[in-house]
């Protein structure tokens, strides 16, 4: 996941981190981000696996890339999986050329985020599309471990994220598109 500080990227990558422990799968996440609150580079790699993972893994490849922003993307096409997935918030972020042989997704995750009354929950809509687009996790998992996950200063906004997440799997759904694989 990639994206500015302040579009929640941490957030969301601890928000799948969670789900799918809930959901009895193993998981890593390793985020990396300035020092900067809002504007500076913010990335999280989240590993979910079915076996133990015993050490931390190195990741020199990945089958799914979600980007909120187009700053990180060209240092994470070297490791996109041919057959992988590139969901994008083409709200803020236009389709790169140089992925060959992945799926691109384009989920306007900014716009569909102010329909619902919660402008700053972008990265929800998009962590959801991604999950119903991939069945990496339940939708309905990344909605329970919002009680988990979102801060006490962020608890008031528990509902716009909620909605958030509702509106980014249905955009999937209304989309008609095919799962594919996780």
């Amino acid at each position: 996941m990639t994206g500015l500080g302040g579009q929640g990227v941490q957030l969301i990558a601890k928000l799948l981190a969670h789900a799918a422990m809930s959901e009895g799968r193993q998981v890593m996440m390793f985020g990396l981000f300035m020092g900067t609150i809002r504007g500076g580079s913010s990335e999280s790699t989240v590993v979910v696996g079915d076996g133990e993972i015993v050490t931390p893994p190195l990741v020199p490849h990945a089958w799914g890339v979600l980007a909120m922003h187009g700053d990180g993307l060209a240092k994470l096409a070297a490791k996109a999986e041919p057959g992988g997935l590139l969901l994008l918030n083409s709200s803020l972020v236009a389709a790169p050329s140089a992925w060959p042989d992945v799926r691109v997704l384009a989920v306007p995750a900014t716009a569909l985020a102010k329909d619902v009354g919660q402008p700053m929950g972008a990265g929800m809509v998009a962590l959801a599309a991604l999950a119903a687009a991939t069945e990496l996790v339940a939708v309905a998992s990344l909605d329970a471990a919002l009680d988990a996950v979102l801060p006490p200063h962020r608890r008031a906004q528990i509902d716009g994220n909620r909605r958030c997440l509702a509106r980014g799997a249905a955009w999937i759904a209304e989309a008609g598109l095919p799962a594919a694989s996780a």
